[in-house]
């Protein structure tokens, strides 16, 4: 093995894509020192381009992106590309906002106030390519200071009780702790001997970008046949499901003819494929690492799970791991991180993940071609169409009903900060931009303020009142924007200081301040 490259860092980041740069962000944020490395030499593929790189994106996406400043930047470029005019279900003259299987429900059918614990109004949410919302997190991690070493691929690792050395590309690294952010076929994860269970495949998908002759063409928009799914969008972007149990997916080279073959097939048209412009396939294999950490391994993203694109979840679902692994870790490296605080990573998250690969597994049964599946699906349009059944539909493909059990009785600890607007102002995001907790005080209680000094650092105490509270006095909220206590009368401080010294660790020594 090569020496050990004389630069250590705090953190390596094996991965560069949207988990591995939201991650590192948030390490540098912290004051981290943060090293990616990816095996790719350019940022740049087709497949992150319109139309085949365009994602929903989740209400906590969105909150963590507007938490962090990046929100407006990430807007303004996808305004400046058009992709809503490259999403297909946006040629409709009813707003849509989302499918369960390719079922949709619309935004006139959803019912926000069955959500009481989120502020009044609309629950925003976008679609973004994948070019740009790499772009907007690497330029910010630029600006932060990451160093990203490109065509430089992990190979391999060896960790002790102190550290870990990471060779790739030829050189040795060394850092405190390594995340695997580096995909489904993780070389992180495998090296690490972490297991990956799960399900096998039903189909192989297909989005591919062609040129059509006649004498048919494929219906417009989603259909199910009796020999699979295709959605067209003219005049050449397909995207189809061919149950064959996976059996394509990364085997023989894709040619015009294979994906010929499987259209007339899937569609029952008889269409002619003329060229072949852009093609790669996928599966619903869903599987999950059955470890998030192993020593001082982590691992984030589609490291430590994988299921079928179907529904948006898998770019929100990794995003969302940056978000709750980035102020724990550097809290851990910091030293002042309370007695567990980086187990609650997994502890969080894997739950999470296991309801989405279930969500994902769900839709697959309904897209099989059977009489019951079909007639399953009959049923569930019919559920969908109802005022409920669409509400029910937006919060779990829009993550609004995200809750982590945190102990708590209250109906807003473990979910996502409302963007309380401050009478000066500001809103609740904006404070949440430094990257720090927040001690947030509704009536300025003096007990609370000098509570707040004695982890000052480690949080900022916020003490206004906004136009709605919520019916709440204060609040406590974790870096990641996650409530962690909440108080609906004064004189509860005692508990606020319990749960200072779980999220935040012991209060700092040179400070003396007693509750009175």
């Amino acid at each position: 093995m090569p020496a050990p490259h004389t630069i250590s860092h705090d953190v390596l980041i094996a991965g560069a894509g949207p988990v591995g740069l939201f991650l590192a962000c948030e390490l540098r944020l912290a004051g981290c020192s943060v090293l990616v490395l990816e095996h790719m030499r350019e940022p740049h593929a087709l497949l992150k381009a319109l139309p085949f790189g365009l994602r929903g994106l989740t209400v906590p996406t969105i909150e963590s992106f507007d938490r962090r400043d990046l929100l407006g930047a990430l807007e303004e470029r996808i305004a400046s590309r058009s992709v809503s005019a490259a999403a297909h279900w946006m040629q409709q003259a009813r707003r849509p906002a989302g499918h369960f299987a390719g079922i949709q429900f619309f935004h006139d059918q959803i019912d926000s106030e069955q959500w009481p614990y989120r502020l009044p109004g609309p629950v925003s949410h976008f679609a973004a390519d994948m070019a740009s919302i790499e772009a907007v997190l690497a330029s910010r991690a630029g600006s932060l200071g990451v160093e990203i070493r490109r065509g430089c691929g992990v190979e391999e690792f060896e960790q002790s009780t102190n550290g870990v050395t990471v060779f790739a590309g030829g050189e040795a690294f060394q850092a405190q702790w390594l995340v695997g952010c580096d995909g489904g076929r993780s070389i992180v994860r495998k090296a690490a001997g972490i297991a990956f269970a799960g399900t096998d495949p039903d189909f192989t998908g297909y989005s591919v970008q062609v040129k059509l002759a006649g004498p048919e063409m494929p219906k417009p928009g989603r259909h199910y046949t009796a020999t699979g799914m295709y959605t067209f969008a003219a005049p050449g972007t397909i995207g189809m499901v061919d149950f064959d149990g996976g059996a394509f997916h990364r085997g023989d080279p894709i040619t015009r003819e294979h994906i010929e073959a499987v259209l007339r097939k899937v569609s029952g048209a008889d269409v002619r494929v003329t060229d072949l412009e852009l093609a790669t396939t996928w599966t619903d294999r869903a599987f999950q690492a059955t470890e998030y950490r192993r020593g001082r391994v982590l691992l984030a993203g589609d490291a430590a799970h994988i299921h079928s694109p179907l529904g948006g979840q898998g770019l929100n679902l990794g995003l969302g791991d940056a978000m709750n692994l980035g102020w724990k870790l550097a809290a851990t490296i910091r030293g002042n991180a309370p007695a567990g605080l980086l187990d609650t990573y997994a502890r969080e998250r894997q739950p999470e993940a296991a309801r989405i690969l279930d969500w994902s597994r769900a839709q697959v049964a309904l897209m099989r071609p059977s009489p019951s599946s079909r007639a399953l699906e009959a049923i569930m349009r019919d559920l969908i169409d109802t005022r409920d059944g669409a509400t029910y539909f937006a919060k779990r493909v829009w993550g609004v009903g995200l809750r982590y059990d945190l102990g708590h009785a209250h109906p807003l600890v473990g979910r996502s900060a409302p963007n309380f607007e401050f009478d000066d102002g500001t809103s609740l995001n904006q404070h949440l931009r430094t990257g720090l907790g927040i001690l947030l005080d509704f009536d300025g209680c003096d007990a609370l303020r000098s509570l707040a000094r004695r982890w000052d650092g480690r949080i900022q105490y916020v003490a206004s009142d906004a136009k709605d509270r919520l019916g709440v006095t204060a609040l406590l909220i974790r870096p990641d924007g996650i409530v962690a206590w909440a108080s609906g009368v004064n004189g509860d401080e005692i508990n606020a200081a319990s749960s200072l010294s779980k999220w935040f660790g012991n209060p700092l020594r040179n400070q003396d301040v007693m509750l009175r």
